[in-house]
């Protein structure tokens, strides 16, 4: 019977490749580590940023500024004493649900002009997005853009992540991407810049008309 012969080099390769595989292996459960810290950070930062406290009816709203759909600053402070702002939030631009929602208010739009009611709408769409969604809607009022969901954790809107979709226009085909998709929720500012109306039960199509049912409740 042959006896084994014992190998030095061998035995020592062997030895290096398990420590090896053993440091891969401990590196690798300390990536996983990491990772899953990261995420429960993150996971618990968003849960806070949505549980925080928004701004009750009766309270003064913090003045606030995002960009239209010309890439121009838009500020609210310049309707102060002015005008009150009707301002709804809406997940997506070119979406079935938020174009019924835009056009509502403009088929309404000359009576909120005579009411002296500033119609904003808001979403997480980049600037080319809502210069396209007014366009093929022949929008009359203002779209703001809020790719980082500032102006939406002012008013504690809930949000989820962003997206990108295609649309046809004119024969043409459009990529639209947002950094954010916010909740279709509305609020209605005084002129003294307090919060007088919110609805975070939104029906799409009803919206104006039941926004506008409040203020004329009011008058």
């Amino acid at each position: 019977m042959t006896k084994p012969v014992f190998s030095l080099e061998r035995t020592a390769n062997q030895f290096l490749g398990n420590n090896k595989r053993i440091l891969v292996l401990g590196e690798l459960k300390e990536q996983n580590k990491r990772m899953n810290i990261q995420v429960l950070i993150f996971s618990a930062l968003f849960l806070i940023s949505n549980s925080l406290p928004g701004i009750e009816i009766n309270q003064v709203v913090p003045n606030f500024q995002s960009v239209n759909s010309k890439g121009e600053t838009w500020n609210s402070k310049s309707f102060l004493a002015k005008k009150q702002i009707l301002l709804y939030f809406y997940p997506a631009a070119m979406t079935g649900g938020c174009t019924k929602q835009a056009c509502s208010y403009k088929d309404d739009f000359q009576k909120w002009k005579k009411l002296g009611v500033e119609v904003v709408g808001i979403s997480g769409d980049q600037t080319s997005n809502l210069s396209l969604f007014k366009k093929a809607e022949k929008l009359p009022f203002t779209l703001l853009s809020d790719p980082q969901g500032k102006v939406a954790k002012l008013f504690n809107v809930p949000m989820s992540k962003g997206g990108i979709i295609e649309r046809f226009f004119k024969g043409d085909k459009f990529t639209l991407e947002r950094g954010v998709t916010p909740k279709r929720w509305t609020f209605l500012i005084s002129k003294s810049g307090k919060l007088i109306y919110k609805n975070d039960q939104v029906t799409a199509s009803e919206d104006s008309s039941n926004v506008m049912k409040f203020i004329n409740k009011q008058n």
